[in-house]
């Protein structure tokens, strides 16, 4: 008898009970085998996470799509009221949608919106830059459509009758060049009784003197708070914002989630403590 034989032979002569407990055993521990207890399986448990998995990711897409979405304020054209590093939320449903707003999808809206709201004056809105389409801007509502807008050294006139304004503190500012000027503070305060701070070099900036410019339909006109500090709609739509279409909003700011100095790196982790801003957390805007 060759070694093949001998090796069959030795094998036929295992006792059956043997050969099923032994049989039981390899199977108990197959990977993805069931266990003994009839729980489940690796695999499937692993099906269950990635399903868990993809669900947030959808609920998180909805929220970010529809609801709300979060910013970050890059530049100082919103000063004081909205600083370099602020994080704020954006509610996408307050006017409602169209196919700018539910950006990073383009939703198949046409022109206009769907469950439209119109804004209030005095809004922090984002919206898309009009010339690209794809820019997020944010800047406050002054213009509704209709309305008759001109600045006349530095003082916004509404419908032919200036916005009142009330002087606050100044303070010394100095630019990314090096230098310093005076920064003046006013309340301003709308029609509607809604007030909040804008910051003025002087009355004479670049467009601290414009023209009247009459809102078209369905469009609107945008100041930055710092005024001297803001391409908006007082420039036209080839340098600055121009007029902003009503289908171009993205949503209201409602409030600064978290907030940091311009020195934060998301690179350097101890900037996220000792160059945060608390005083600045969860502060509504108005």
């Amino acid at each position: 008898m060759d070694d093949t034989d001998a090796m069959s032979t030795a094998a036929d002569d295992t006792p059956p009970e043997a050969a099923k407990d032994a049989s039981a055993q390899a199977d108990a521990t197959t990977p993805g085998a069931a266990s003994a207890s009839g729980g489940p399986t690796t695999t499937q448990e692993l099906i269950e996470i990635g399903k868990t998995v993809v669900y947030a990711l959808l609920i998180a897409a909805v929220i970010r799509v529809l609801l709300f979405q979060p910013f970050t304020i890059p530049s100082a054209s919103m000063e004081p009221n909205l600083q370099q590093g602020d994080y704020i939320i954006v509610s996408k449903f307050s006017y409602g949608y169209s196919r700018y707003s539910t950006s990073p999808l383009t939703l198949p809206f046409g022109h206009g919106r769907l469950f439209d709201r119109t804004p209030k004056r005095g809004d922090i809105i984002v919206f898309k830059l009009p010339r690209d389409g794809h820019t997020d801007y944010i800047k406050r509502l002054i213009g509704l459509p209709g309305d008759r807008i001109q600045v006349k050294g530095g003082v916004v006139w509404l419908n032919g009758k200036p916005i009142p304004r009330q002087g606050l503190a100044s303070t010394t500012e100095v630019s990314p060049y090096g230098f310093a000027h005076e920064v003046q503070h006013y309340s301003e305060t709308l029609p509607s009784g809604r007030s909040y701070t804008v910051a003025d070099f002087g009355p004479d900036g670049d467009v601290d003197d414009t023209g009247v410019f009459v809102v078209p339909p369905k469009h609107y006109l945008m100041m930055g708070d710092n005024r001297d500090n803001s391409q908006d709609s007082r420039y036209p739509e080839a340098i600055g914002v121009g007029y902003v279409p009503e289908e171009n909003l993205v949503g209201k700011a409602q409030i600064i989630l978290l907030s940091w100095n311009a020195k934060a790196s998301i690179f350097k982790p101890w900037t996220w403590i000792l160059d945060a801003r608390p005083s600045r957390f969860f502060h509504i805007l108005k």
